[in-house]
């Protein structure tokens, strides 16, 4: 029992020197293989500190954030664990990309957070927020998603021209069979009419 608590610890060194652990974090190593602890709670936090890449679990509860900046979690591709609760929320177009990327990653999660800000929001769940709770934003995509809107573009436009290659070839091509077929017709027309002749 003791040797399963002395490898437990063991496993949650304190990162060594040279790895990116924000200044008024805490973090620990759970092995190469698992990732990196990263205790950000009770900091006083008003913005999202710069995170280890490898980050595994992260704790940001109990802090002033008001909203994650759009982008801000999507290289955290080793997150599993996250806690956000007691952060006070503003719910209006900035909270837009935490409520989506939430809807992916852990809906319980987004389920628990409440809105502090605006007063008519106040204790709403971001789960539950509508377009009609945000009000008009002018930026709904963060820039990956248009991103992927022009290389979309591009893939549709690519494949109407494709398609409208195809079918002029097909045209084309079914023009020139007819071509040849009335050229061998008249062709072999002549030849008979010339034995006739002979």
């Amino acid at each position: 029992m003791e040797l399963l608590a002395i490898l437990g610890c063991a496993l949650l060194l304190p990162v060594v020197l040279g790895e990116d652990c924000p200044s008024p974090c805490s973090c620990w190593s759970l092995g190469q293989a698992w990732g990196t602890r990263v205790d950000c709670s009770s900091r006083g936090l008003r913005s999202l500190p710069a995170l280890p890449r490898l980050t595994r679990d992260l704790r940001l509860h109990n802090n002033s954030l008001a909203f994650i900046p759009a982008g801000a979690l999507d290289s955290l591709s080793h997150l599993r664990e996250l806690e956000l609760g007691d952060n006070p929320w503003h719910c209006d177009c900035h909270i837009l990309y935490l409520k989506l990327w939430l809807q992916d990653f852990s809906a319980p999660t987004l389920a628990r957070l409440r809105c502090a800000s605006p007063t008519h929001l106040r204790m709403k769940s971001l789960g539950q927020l509508t377009g009609n709770d945000l009000g008009v934003c002018t930026r709904l995509l963060p820039t990956k998603c248009l991103q992927f809107f022009w290389r979309d573009l591009v893939l549709i436009a690519g494949v109407i021209i494709t398609f409208i290659l195809v079918v002029w070839a097909l045209k084309v091509s079914k023009k020139l069979v007819c071509q040849l077929t009335l050229r061998g017709w008249q062709l072999r027309r002549s030849i008979h009419k010339t034995h006739k002749i002979q």
